[in-house]
């Protein structure tokens, strides 16, 4: 956390382009969503990349865009072997961007592959300090097939790390689903993500509006967008009931709340505890934070041992001044997290 960038007085989020990261597993709807949207008019100005698994790039054909829009990765997963091709790629679109050579586009949108694990994917944004001044991860898109979803979920773990760190769920198929089946899809996805919107979409028709601006975007960002941000409503910690299905039981997900500030040492160090000691099973990690001396509440991200660069807004906008963190996290208790903050905290003034 260098001083400098505590220290930055200008609003570090305006003019950062956007990245919503679309994921789902296989015969999802990813594309049909992805299509829908970009035929909105809202979306003329978007970019795309799309990862596909083969030789034959089929993705591409079914989106309707230009070719101005369109960046295609053939070769592989985006977790793994392409995720280097992901950040050329968003640095080649920036600078055709920046020269007039493709569309002046406001937002990108990156679909991943039915495969795909997305936490990889999200440190490509956040470990890479030159994307990082030029883009924003505004959120994760997860699209779940509801006929399918529930045989998914049982047997598949890429299916349910796809669900639990997503901002918003966009549920495929309801209109051809067995509605008993849909209703405990639904049960099954809030307990394992109890922080996120989950939305219907058939035939990939949603508002555009409800996938797009899913983080803060600015150092002025208001209490409602800020929990609308993390999923908890008026703010309470959630504590929730557990599933037991064949990988559900090693995620949970829980908000912390904290009354007292934290300075930056004890903030940093509960974080690199944390990151050093179970980094490859915290999943996910989005908060607002008091830390003293800063003007506003500090926007906290994390995937794993990748903990993004702390962004303070401009000022606190009402009374509560309590820091909220929401974590999705595999095999660590919510006890042991508030265990390690809490002495944390204590040790260094908290």
């Amino acid at each position: 956390m260098a001083e400098e960038d505590r220290s930055n007085t200008r609003d570090p989020l305006a003019g950062r382009i956007p990245i919503i990261l679309i994921t789902g597993f296989l015969g999802s709807g990813k594309t049909t969503l992805l299509g829908r949207l970009l035929r909105h008019p809202g979306m003329e100005r978007a970019a795309v990349i799309i990862n596909e698994l083969g030789d034959i790039a089929i993705d591409h054909q079914l989106v309707a865009a230009s070719a101005e829009q369109m960046t295609l990765l053939g070769n592989g997963c985006l977790c793994c072997s392409v995720r280097t091709d992901l950040q050329e790629t968003l640095r080649e679109l920036f600078i055709k961007r920046r020269a007039g050579a493709v569309i002046d586009f406001d937002r990108v949108f990156v679909e991943t592959t039915g495969l795909a694990d997305p936490v990889p994917v999200l440190h490509s944004f956040q470990s890479d300090g030159l994307l990082g001044a030029q883009y924003r991860l505004d959120g994760v898109v997860t699209v779940v097939d509801a006929v399918n979803g529930m045989g998914q979920l049982d047997t598949m773990s890429e299916a349910v790390k796809q669900a639990a760190v997503a901002d918003r769920i966009v549920l495929s198929k309801t209109d051809i689903a067995d509605a008993n089946v849909v209703a405990l899809l639904l049960e099954r996805l809030k307990t394992l993500n109890p922080f996120v919107a989950i939305l219907e979409a058939i035939q990939g028709e949603i508002d555009p509006a409800s996938l797009v601006n899913l983080g803060p975007a600015s150092a002025k960002t208001l209490p409602l967008e800020l929990n609308r941000w993390l999923g908890t409503g008026d703010g309470e910690a959630y504590l929730g009931k557990r599933l037991v299905g064949a990988h559900d039981a090693a995620i949970q997900a829980f908000s912390l709340r904290f009354e007292q500030p934290y300075t930056w040492d004890s903030l940093n160090a509960a974080l690199q505890t944390l990151a050093a000691l179970r980094g490859p099973d915290l999943l996910r990690v989005k908060g607002i934070v008091n830390v003293v001396g800063e003007s506003g509440p500090v926007i906290l991200q994390a995937a794993q041992h990748v903990i993004h660069p702390p962004v303070t807004l401009q000022s606190w906008r009402d009374a509560d001044r309590s820091t909220r963190i929401v974590f999705i996290t595999r095999n660590i208790t919510r006890e042991s997290v508030a265990s390690l903050f809490t002495a944390v905290g204590a040790l260094t003034g908290h």
